[in-house]
């Protein structure tokens, strides 16, 4: 039990710097998450050794390269990034805009993955940001999509939309557009595996125009689906 709690204050602490966004002293970690002062040196002594922390020259502590490492192996070992990626590319090219690959992990909806265009939207939301489900295109896909939460029902999944569009109702001014991307399921239907999404000032998503986009990004789902052992278009309508 102990060696688990103090690997529980351990998370506290990276996390802790990561919600920072800047460096900190560890008399600032340790008050902020009630660590005696000796157990917070200890613990990021420890952590700097392994490099997922790093100290300044001020004495001060931020998140350390490793993370990065172990951040970014996670990524590219997920198999719907790898189906996804190409995909990201090569629409984020075709549009000018970002294009963003959004799943549920851990019960929430995190972004996985993004490829920048040149439209505003540059750096937000970023990779493994949370997404609100209520007012965003990927939660309602989610949410009509994920089957049942009754652990004995093996229905299929009911149809749900082919695309859904998010306009001014996260982030002022930004529009998305999000299409479901499904994987094979053993025994069972596809089931939803996360949303491709487009996000662009709202004056340029409406010059593209969503018939457009939504056209597009329901051909290249459908490639991305394959990649994922589905085949076929799933999606009846639009929310």
């Amino acid at each position: 039990m102990a060696g688990a709690a103090t690997v529980e204050k351990a998370l506290d602490v990276l996390f802790h710097l990561h919600a920072a966004g800047e460096a900190l002293g560890p008399s600032e970690i340790g008050r902020a998450l009630d660590l005696p002062k000796s157990s917070c040196h200890r613990l990021l002594a420890a952590l700097a050794q392994r490099e997922v922390v790093e100290r300044d020259a001020l004495g001060r502590y931020r998140p350390g390269v490793a993370l990065l490492a172990l951040g970014l192996g996670a990524q590219h070992r997920d198999p719907i990034v790898r189906a996804a990626r190409p995909t990201l590319e090569a629409e984020a090219a075709a549009f000018g805009e970002t294009v963003f690959l959004v799943a549920r992990r851990g019960g929430r909806l995190r972004v996985l993955d993004k490829v920048e265009g040149m439209g505003f939207l540059r750096a937000a939301p970023g990779l493994g940001d949370e997404i609100p489900e209520d007012v965003t295109a990927a939660g309602r896909l989610h949410r009509a999509w994920e089957p049942p939460p009754a652990p004995d029902d093996r229905s299929a999944t009911l149809p749900g939309p082919a695309w859904a569009v998010n306009r001014d109702a996260w982030i002022a001014g930004l529009s998305v557009l999000g299409v479901p991307v499904f994987e094979a399921r053993p025994g069972g239907p596809p089931r939803i595996a996360g949303v491709l999404a487009l996000a662009a000032a709202s004056a340029r998503f409406d010059a593209i125009g969503e018939d457009a986009i939504a056209t597009r990004l329901c051909f290249a789902a459908r490639q991305v689906n394959e990649r994922l052992g589905v085949t076929g278009s799933l999606g009846s309508r639009t929310t």
